[in-house]
């Protein structure tokens, strides 16, 4: 006897409630909505890419890695859209900000290799620095600087650039110099001790701050607390970008050795 044959349009489907459907369409709105936010947020803060990265450049010793830079710090943002979770309530703005900043940091960690006659230059400066603060009770100008550690300005301008870079290595633990200072912002919450030690190198920094000359001390403030880049410091300082990175470095070793003298 033939068993009947049920054609494939006969199949009974198993049905679908109205709830179980809605939530379907939910679900697949959500997904859309999700994407189309992150899209969003990728467009309206890749400016935000470029900022960083000309802030972070000036750690560079050759700034033909400049696009190297910008495709780290694209991913970095990229990677913020894709894992933001606002449930814990920090803005979208803030943590692509230190997403794309640690991934620019990354690329960094690449090209921290410091020949050793660098180190060895920039500890000749130190101990220049601290015999002409010794002998004439006031910090010297880097022409004196220059001449008292045997170099020229332009190479002892070198040398305190290569200071900087390593220095800011050494803070987020990509080098091995000595960092005696941060001026970077906090990326996230410090423990009660952290807080109290935190709060003492503030005061300190404000000291040192307050001793290095005028023009120093505006740099600085322009640079990290108006966050401007070397361009924009320049334009207002009315001097060139490759001028306010030499007095940027300058500036950031004479606040690093008033530190050190406070400590």
């Amino acid at each position: 006897m033939d068993t009947p044959t049920t054609h494939p349009s006969e199949v009974r489907q198993p049905e679908v409630s109205n709830e179980a459907l809605r939530s379907r369409i939910a679900q697949a709105y959500a997904v859309q909505s999700r994407q189309s936010q992150q899209e969003q947020w990728i467009l309206e803060y890749l400016p935000m890419v470029h900022h960083v990265v000309q802030k972070l450049r000036v750690h560079l010793p050759d700034r033909a890695d400049m696009e190297d830079l910008i495709s780290a710090g694209t991913l970095g943002l990229v990677k913020a859209a894709r894992s933001y979770d606002p449930s814990h309530k920090a803005e979208f703005k803030t943590y692509a900000y230190i997403r794309i900043r640690g991934s620019v940091i990354d690329e960094l960690r690449k090209r921290s290799m410091a020949p050793q006659n660098v180190h060895k230059q920039i500890r000749e400066v130190q101990q220049a620095w601290q015999q002409l603060c010794n002998e004439a009770g006031a910090p010297p100008t880097d022409e004196a600087l220059a001449n008292r550690a045997g170099i020229t300005l332009a190479k002892l301008y070198r040398t305190l650039e290569e200071a900087r870079r390593l220095q800011f290595l050494s803070i987020h633990g990509l080098g091995d110099a000595g960092a005696e200072v941060s001026l970077v912002p906090v990326d996230k919450q410090l423990s009660p001790v952290d807080q109290a030690s935190r709060k003492e190198t503030i005061t300190r920094l404000a000291k040192a701050m307050s001793e290095l000359p005028k023009r120093d001390r505006m740099l600085l403030v322009l640079y990290y607390e108006r966050d401007l880049t070397m361009k924009e410091a320049a334009e207002v300082l009315g001097v060139t970008e490759s001028r306010i990175s030499q007095m940027h470095a300058s500036a950031l070793f004479k606040l690093s050795m008033k530190l050190r003298s406070l400590s």
